[in-house]
């Protein structure tokens, strides 16, 4: 965990602070909202819905941790009613809470997609097991090159961390197509279609913004699009594809009602 760097003016403190506040409120509406809906979808989708239920809360007690943290590393304080000035305190800002919170819902994100697309089960199984592992290899990757300052380190790293992600991004875009359109309802396969591609194009974001510090950007403006860059990231790889997990479960569920309520 590299030390953070002197000189933050007030808004880039300011806009990290607010960034990290919104994955919070995000995150923590999103757990409640997909557990009051489990009642209205069927069985089947209920341990999918479960699981995005469990990735946004535990997305939300780490924003919640690396919001205190963030917080304690600096002081705001404004003289004689003058502009704001941001110190550091010395304490550290513990961004390692960032790469836990991955290891444990970057897996299950992909598990709920599996789930909720209702595919065979030795295909369920098989498909749960490598983009879980897959995901959890790249995460475990990019963490030693997170934490380093020496620009080769990160890159030798993030190009470690890319082999796994390449890999996943391939499954989502090109190995789930087939099962995608065999989905019981024209709307369900658009809406499974539309997780897949937003999965892949939020996870697009993360290696740029990882970047931020190897293209020539340093210290507080480097600090501060790293993190507002992950926040908004986070948010729609977990929240927003929590809604559209939701809405697939909802769809399914209606449709597999209206299977069973025509007469034979």
């Amino acid at each position: 965990m590299a030390p953070l760097p002197d000189g933050f003016s007030y808004a880039e403190w300011n806009a990290t602070y607010n960034g990290l506040s919104f994955g919070i409120a995000a995150m923590g509406s999103a757990t409640i909202f997909f557990w009051l809906q489990l009642p209205n979808v069927t069985k089947s989708y209920r341990t999918a819905l479960t699981i995005t239920g469990i990735v946004t809360l535990i997305a939300t007690y780490h924003y919640i941790r690396i919001f205190n943290s963030w917080s304690e590393a600096f002081t705001v304080a404004s003289k004689d009613g003058g502009d704001y000035h941001v110190k550091l305190t010395g304490a550290p800002f513990n961004d390692g809470y960032r790469y836990v919170d991955w290891l444990l819902t970057v897996p299950l994100l992909l598990i709920e997609l599996i789930l909720v697309m209702k595919l065979p089960q030795e295909e369920t199984v098989s498909l749960s097991w490598k983009l879980g592992l897959a995901s959890a290899l790249m995460v475990a990757l990019g963490y030693p090159g997170e934490i380093q300052e020496d620009l080769s380190v990160r890159w030798f790293w993030w190009c470690l961390s890319m082999i796994p992600f390449c890999y996943v991004v391939f499954t989502l875009a090109v190995g789930l197509a087939e099962s995608t359109s065999k989905q019981p309802s024209p709307a369900a396969a658009s809406l499974v279609s539309a997780a897949r591609y937003l999965t892949v194009l939020s996870w697009c974001t993360y290696p740029f913004v990882y970047m931020v510090k190897s293209v020539g950007l340093a210290g507080p403006a480097a600090t501060m699009y790293e993190q507002v860059g992950y926040s908004i990231a986070d948010v729609m790889a977990k929240a927003v594809f929590g809604v559209l997990i939701w809405a697939i479960a909802s769809e399914k569920s209606a449709v597999e009602e209206s299977g069973k309520l025509m007469p034979k």
